[in-house]
């Protein structure tokens, strides 16, 4: 695994007044200047953009809603018209709503694992996870990410990795490993992404280490690669992994490509960068489409806010004030970035040929107060519910203005056309040309597994 740290501070008060300021979502005057800045031509290799919305959002008070049900269930919170005539979501997300004849909603994501951890790697990797779920945190027996499974087997990126992760690998605090599922698991660590880390919505972020310096030309480069493989043919000292090695070459494949241009947010005009919003989420959203525009085939943006750090209600996890959590923080950032992206790989000709998935690990459920989990859930909040939630769909072929699958009265279980985790990741992997049906041999117990159990979901297109 290669890890970037980066560089940048602001204060949580600046990340919220941005957030606050663009409760209204993606104004007239952002789209046209989005359009104004994207170029003529565009590259049309095929990618996906994975947004991970951690915590598990809630379904019914946001794309899912069910204005008929009693108060206990349908909540506060009221639907809104949208660009699709019949199809509603909260009224908290206006900007989706302008931009949802782009979108396909997926009323009908289920499994059945409630805890974070387990829950994570089943959407990440597309497989029930692997034992009892007695712990959010990874181990070697995780089933492998969908973004190792691109960096192992897919097409070629050239100057750029296969598969990035951003801006960081979900860890609750207090917690000493990463939350399950994440990265090669089982089909072995070297296969894990290229990890941005960092906070990309601070003012001064920065990635260091991509770009050479002035002194050191290309051929000054490759010459210092062979002196370095001369000297440990020649030493008894080796690299202490083949992950280390494979990191390394890495790295000088990305200096010698002068690869550093498609990460640096800098080169990017601020009308743009307000657009999205400066965010962590918006600036991570951003440079995902710096990156496809560079020809990686799998960018995974995994949520991150200033509630990262609350053990109880982390990002989308809602055990207490669920509302105005969502009407203060979630709605607003998720109202800005996540339209203003669709809108900008539309108007550069990218969303043809990018998958864009927006998912939690499950919802919410639909009656408040309910425990299902977590026993610090409040009648103000939704526990864990992974028995009904929606994925948004758009480009990559997905036809827009539609919505697959169908819930109960209450948003709680799936009524049609029932869609799991694996049938997810079968739809990724096909997309990006891979074939889910695709064996490999795991490193943990020596046995064979298809990529994916899973089948792409039909009527998409």
């Amino acid at each position: 695994m290669i890890s970037l740290i980066t560089r940048g501070d602001s204060s949580r008060r600046e990340f919220l007044t941005a957030g606050g300021l663009t409760a209204l979502g993606l104004t007239a005057g952002d789209l046209t200047r989005l359009r104004a800045a994207a170029p003529a031509e565009r590259p049309r290799a095929t990618s996906c953009v994975f947004l991970f919305l951690f915590g598990g959002p809630s379904q019914i008070d946001l794309w899912d809603m069910k204005p008929g049900a009693p108060d206990t269930v349908r909540g506060e919170f009221t639907p809104t018209r949208t660009a699709v005539p019949g199809v509603h979501v909260c009224e908290h997300l206006p900007g989706l709503g302008r931009v949802l004849d782009r979108v396909c909603l997926v009323r009908s994501m289920t499994h059945r694992m409630n805890v974070h951890g387990p829950a994570c790697s089943e959407v990440f990797s597309g497989r029930p996870y692997f034992t009892a779920p007695v712990t959010d945190q990874a181990s070697r027996e995780d089933w492998p990410a969908l973004s190792a499974m691109v960096t192992r087997y897919g097409r070629e990126g050239g100057a750029v990795p296969r598969s990035v992760v951003l801006p960081w690998y979900l860890q609750f605090p207090g917690q000493p490993k990463r939350i399950a599922g994440q990265t090669g698991g089982r089909m072995g660590e070297r296969h894990n992404a290229f990890l941005v880390d960092g906070d990309l919505g601070r003012a001064d972020f920065a990635i260091d280490g991509l770009d050479l310096p002035e002194s050191v030309s290309g051929g000054r480069l490759r010459d210092r690669r062979a002196l370095l493989d001369r000297l440990e043919r020649g030493s008894a000292v080796r690299p202490p992994s083949e992950g280390f090695d494979g990191d390394r070459r890495a790295v000088f494949d990305l200096l010698g490509n002068r690869a550093g241009a498609a990460f640096d947010l800098g080169r990017e005009p601020a009308r743009v960068r307000e657009a999205y919003g400066r965010t962590t989420v918006g600036q991570s959203l951003l440079l995902a489409r710096r990156l496809v525009e560079a020809g990686v085939s799998l960018v995974t943006v995994n949520w991150q806010d200033e509630t990262k750090v609350d053990g109880t209600n982390t990002c989308w996890d809602t055990h207490q004030d669920n509302f105005a959590k969502l009407k203060t923080l979630l709605c607003p950032t998720f109202d800005r970035a996540f339209p203003a992206f669709v809108e900008d790989l539309h108007a550069r000709g990218l969303l043809e040929t990018t998958l864009v998935v927006a998912v939690g690990e499950f919802g919410r459920t639909p009656k408040l107060g309910q425990f299902t989990q977590s026993s610090n859930t409040r009648a103000s909040g939704r526990d864990h519910w992974p028995h009904a939630f929606t994925a948004l769909l758009a480009g990559g072929g997905v036809a827009g203005g539609r919505v697959h699958g169908a819930t109960t009265r209450d948003a709680g279980y799936v009524a049609d056309a029932p869609v799991t985790p694996a049938d997810l990741a079968a739809t990724i992997l096909r997309h990006l040309g891979i074939d889910p049906a695709r064996r490999y041999e795991d490193e943990f117990q020596r046995l064979h597994h298809r990529l994916s159990d899973g089948d792409p979901i039909g009527g998409l297109g």
